[in-house]
């Protein structure tokens, strides 16, 4: 009897996928011009150099800007497409989700195509046969099982998609980003779901722009930045180095834009003065921007707008009334803006403003800064107000330190 196999159950070693572009001279153009119509060839590397290998049992996160090379990853891990250079190994059967409604028949109905994405996944019909109530049952779309998937929305694609997935019991689940497109508790038991796929021995490779989601979920993370692998390593680090990634790309982007000013950082600043995407609730949070000034400005707002992971707004603020100083040209700046977390249980983004004109044309944001906050048990909403009950006879209850509970898998405002 020979040993069990060993090493990765996915691999890539130094593999790159390079996209030829086409860009072909307008005809009216050409004619006027009297030039000969043609069309030239340009080459992009999408991905290079990239060497990764994921153990079995293991869950690693994939991170990075748009663009630079994720879901190209991912694509090749699923065999959608080969690489140009370099060689992609995956033992065991993959299990992609790295599209809403890839792979369903647009006329057939949910329960058809449960049996036909099953058996593409390797299931046989017998399985399937079994398998097909709970994955319906998962799915959450009884009402709307044996209709065709053509008048499903996005939400519920992606429902039945993961639901059919996860029933195949796959060694390699691949998930690029469908799942944002998903409810918040869908997303929850998904993620809930994974966690038992993982300690079952599947492997999982997950691209998300949640980063509450990659922190919980991931052993480890990629992060990717112009095709290149920038870091591969624990998840705090690989957070620390994306936020580097985006304040890196903040400053190239604003540069050169010739405007009066620029901001160069932003970060969330914890008790200990280091980066952070965590806040207690009720604690004093701090958002710390750094600016350039490329000409002198008189008095420019300082803004901040914080949100919900959905983008509702919760607060916005600025020195728009208050006033600043004047700031010479080549000057730095570094802007504290101190806010108590009076939030819930969930995921918020932040971002600050700076503006130097009356008009409104004259103004640049920072990038927005995800975190999270623990909040209390039981309070939900967009704000944590502290409320206490007192009753009538004797004291009201109280309500638990967020440090005493657990967080969740998910960060949820709902």
């Amino acid at each position: 009897m020979s040993a069990a196999r060993t090493g990765p159950v996915v691999e890539l070693t130094d593999v790159g996928k390079c996209y030829t572009k086409y860009d072909d001279a307008p005809m009216l153009l050409s004619r006027a011009l009297r030039f000969r119509p043609g069309t030239k060839r340009s080459q992009r590397w999408a991905i290079r150099h990239v060497d990764l290998g994921v153990e079995r049992s293991e869950t690693v996160g994939v991170i990075g800007r748009n663009g630079s090379g994720k879901s190209t990853m991912l694509r090749m891990l699923a065999g959608v497409t080969a690489p140009t250079e370099g060689r992609v190994a995956v033992r065991g059967s993959v299990a992609p989700l790295i599209s809403v409604g890839v792979g369903f028949h647009p006329e057939l109905t949910g329960r058809e195509n449960i049996y036909v994405n099953g058996t593409v996944l390797g299931m046989t019909r017998q399985e399937i046969d079994e398998r097909v109530e709970s994955i319906i049952e998962f799915a959450e779309i009884p009402d709307f099982i044996d209709t065709p998937v053509k008048f499903y929305s996005s939400g519920m694609f992606v429902r039945l998609g993961f639901s059919v997935a996860v029933s195949a019991h796959p060694a390699v689940l691949l998930v690029d980003e469908v799942l944002a497109v998903g409810d918040i508790a869908f997303q929850i038991k998904s993620f809930e779901r994974m966690r038992n796929m993982k300690d079952a021995g599947s492997t999982i490779l997950v691209v998300s722009h949640n980063l509450n989601a990659i922190r919980n979920l991931c052993d480890r993370v990629v992060v990717l930045h112009d095709g290149a692998v920038e870091f591969v390593g624990g998840t705090d680090e690989a957070l620390s180095v994306y936020h580097d990634v985006l304040d890196r790309a903040a400053l190239h982007d604003d540069g050169g834009s010739g405007a009066a000013a620029v901001i160069t950082t932003a970060r969330i600043v914890g008790d200990d003065g280091t980066t952070t995407s965590h806040v207690r609730a009720g604690e004093e949070a701090v958002l710390e921007v750094g600016a350039r000034f490329n000409r002198a400005v008189d008095s420019p707002a300082f803004s901040i707008v914080l949100t919900t992971e959905s983008g509702v707004p919760v607060y916005i603020d600025s020195t728009y009334l208050t006033g600043t100083r004047r700031f010479e040209a080549g000057e730095e700046a570094t802007c504290r803006i101190r806010f108590a977390a009076r939030l819930t249980t969930g995921s918020y983004t932040v971002r600050c403003g700076l503006r130097w004109d009356d008009q409104g044309e004259g103004q640049v944001t920072s990038r927005p800064l995800l975190f999270y906050v623990s909040g209390r048990p039981m309070v939900s909403g967009a704000a944590d107000l502290g409320a206490v009950f007192e009753i009538d006879g004797g004291p009201g209850g109280s309500q638990p330190e967020p440090d005493q509970q657990e967080m969740p898998p998910f960060a949820s405002n709902s």
